[in-house]
């Protein structure tokens, strides 16, 4: 019986091992469903206060892989508040992001240190880690399928992620992933009580170049009662981007040398 027990336990321990991977493959897969050297963009953004005024904000946004992974650039054209902001991120062979800003008031480059990746991105409901969440490598989290489940007649795994860097910002993460099309429709994020923080959704999805891509995403923070909704107005992939756009030079001058 003893020997029984035991070849069971193994049994489960491989079975939640498999269980483990297919959840991270999916994970990734998810991540990685969209194919395209470049990705140019320009989109309305509405951020929404609990007051419930709202203000607008237009941006640029361009990516491209590099030889380390990912790499993206933001530039916010309008109000003129913020006209000229431009915020740059890439990642490195260490895993984690390195991130710069230009503010135009201070009239220079400055380096967003790791301790700051949960603060607000430009007072929008995404912090900096946000922004580059889409390129975050699934090994860097542990993965569980918790159940299946129809999202808005979506068939979804239902993906429970928790970070294995007990600093990062969020505890959890709980992801809605389309077992068709791949696409993640909603992730909600949970603080380090275990506090669901923050909401994200894909509103619309259209196809573009043969590929299905999100045209409207909410940013949610349920704590705070406020908002952010990204429309994008322009979407191009495979464009050709010059290099000297993903340098900090680029950043300060606005101009790929």
């Amino acid at each position: 019986m003893k020997k029984l027990m035991c070849f069971a336990a193994a049994f489960l321990a491989c079975a939640a091992a498999a269980f483990a991977q297919d959840a991270a493959a999916l994970v990734q897969a998810s991540r990685d469903r969209i194919k395209a050297d470049t990705i140019s963009s320009r989109s309305k953004m509405v951020i929404a206060a609990k007051d419930g005024s709202s203000s607008e904000r237009v941006l640029d946004q361009y990516s491209k892989d590099g030889p380390n992974g990912g790499r993206a650039v933001i530039v916010f054209r309008e109000p003129a508040g913020v006209a000229n902001t431009r915020f740059l991120t890439m990642e490195n062979a260490r895993g984690s992001n390195d991130q710069w800003i230009f503010l135009p008031s201070l009239g220079k480059v400055r380096r967003i240190a790791s301790s700051e990746g949960s603060g607000s991105f430009m007072g929008t409901d995404m912090s900096y880690d946000d922004i580059s969440s889409a390129d975050r490598k699934a090994d860097l989290d542990n993965h569980r399928i918790l159940r299946e489940e129809t999202l808005n007649g979506n068939a979804c795994h239902v993906i429970e992620s928790i970070p294995k860097d007990s600093s990062y910002q969020y505890s959890k993460m709980i992801q809605w992933i389309d077992k068709a099309t791949k696409v993640t429709h909603k992730v909600e994020l949970y603080d380090r009580r275990g506090t669901m923080h923050k909401r994200l959704e894909i509103l619309e999805l259209r196809n573009v170049q043969e590929r299905l891509s999100p045209i409207v995403t909410r940013m949610s923070t349920l704590t705070e009662g406020t908002s952010t909704t990204i429309r994008v107005e322009i979407l191009k992939y495979d464009d050709p981007i010059p290099e000297g756009v993903f340098t900090p030079a680029f950043l300060e001058t606005g101009r790929a040398r």
